[in-house]
């Protein structure tokens, strides 16, 4: 396990959870709208609306099962290495931070009486010590 490899899984849940949002908004738009009834005829182009956006919902659901994949793959790893870590509290802020996806200031206010700067640190001086790269 390297540095990296912790950045990479972290970076790949950011994304798993951007495609998702995405999925979400494109899930909302193409639902029913209401008509503009107004008598006058609206043809600015021949356009299939609704074909696009399942086209682009199949698209995104294509990627988050890819994303998801690859995260369990990743997580498979950073979580059985971040279980070899023997002190309690470090273990937890891994977790929390590589596993759970929390940002530091969140990692630091769920373990409490420390700053998000003082976990970072603490986590940034036990990956120097103890990961290869």
């Amino acid at each position: 396990m390297t540095k990296q490899d912790l950045d990479h899984h972290l970076a790949l849940r950011q994304r798993l959870e951007e495609a998702r949002g995405l999925l979400t908004s494109l899930e909302t738009g193409a639902g029913p709208r209401a008509q503009h009834l107004d008598g006058m005829p609206h043809a600015h182009g021949i356009s299939d609306r609704t074909g696009n956006l399942a086209a682009e919902i199949a698209d995104v659901k294509a990627v988050i099962d890819r994303l998801r994949a690859e995260v369990a793959r990743s997580e498979e790893a950073a979580a059985a290495w971040i279980g070899s870590i023997d002190d309690m509290q470090t273990r937890m802020i891994f977790r929390l931070r590589y596993i759970c996806g929390f940002t530091w200031k969140e990692v630091a206010a769920l373990i409490g009486g420390n700053t998000g700067r003082s976990v970072r640190l603490r986590a940034y001086r036990y990956m120097k010590d103890h990961l290869a790269g």
